[in-house]
């Protein structure tokens, strides 16, 4: 006798997705700027209004695209983030006091989430030793050299956005794009991932994919992408 499971984790569209979050959510966003960022997921997010957020972002976009418009509709209560240049609302929030703000060299910041994934519970790491982002934090000397110690950093939920994916969550990611989406993929204890395209399963060579199924717990097609650059740059 033989058992056929069938697996489908595609929901209609990024409302249904944002349906499944609540108030006072952590949730990691995927991109660098505003390249390879959940473009869909986070406008069902603005449009539905979650308030008190946790976002987990190298940076929160610009001020009227990406996590940026989140922010300036007070949805955000802290980002957790290594950059707030380029996005004046979240400079401007963050110096007056309105929003909570812990900021993690970039290395390190990935390193947690990827410990988070791995269920490492710490690791020691030489960057911020002698700084203010070590204060209140265990450090050691290892072989003559000063160390602090960090933990993993996890979410509720991860919003990422792939080039490709099929219906059980089979990732893949292009080029730039991919930056720290994979790593917030495993991070996060419920993981929905927007794509450009969605296939079937099988459609996607094995050994192409990035992130697999096992880690995604939903996915969906996106409807539209701008894509914008966020500092165009020309040759006179």
């Amino acid at each position: 006798m033989s058992i056929i499971l069938r697996v489908n984790k595609v929901l209609p569209d990024a409302e249904a997705a944002v349906a499944l979050v609540p108030d006072g959510a952590a949730i990691m966003m995927g991109g660098f700027g505003v390249c390879g960022i959940p473009e869909n997921l986070i406008r069902a997010l603005h449009a539905r209004g979650t308030k008190g957020l946790t976002i987990i972002s190298n940076n929160a976009g610009i001020d009227d695209f990406g996590a940026g418009v989140l922010l300036r509709a007070r949805q955000v209560r802290k980002m957790i983030s290594t950059y707030v240049g380029e996005n004046k609302e979240f400079e401007r929030q963050f110096l007056s006091g309105e929003l909570e703000v812990e900021l993690v060299p970039q290395g390190t910041f990935s390193e947690r989430m990827r410990a988070a994934g791995a269920g490492i519970q710490g690791f020691f790491t030489p960057t911020a030793y002698g700084t203010i982002v070590a204060e209140g934090k265990e450090t050691r000397i290892i072989n003559g050299k000063g160390y602090v110690l960090e933990q993993p950093l996890g979410a509720d939920f991860a919003f990422v956005k792939a080039w490709k994916g099929d219906r059980l969550g089979n990732l893949i990611y292009r080029r730039t794009a991919r930056n720290f989406n994979p790593v917030m993929a495993t991070a996060a204890r419920t993981t929905i991932a927007e794509v450009e395209e969605l296939v079937e399963p099988g459609d996607i060579d094995p050994d192409h994919v990035v992130t697999p199924g096992i880690y995604v717990k939903h996915i969906l097609q996106g409807a539209h992408y701008e894509k914008r650059i966020e500092k165009r740059t020309v040759r006179g």
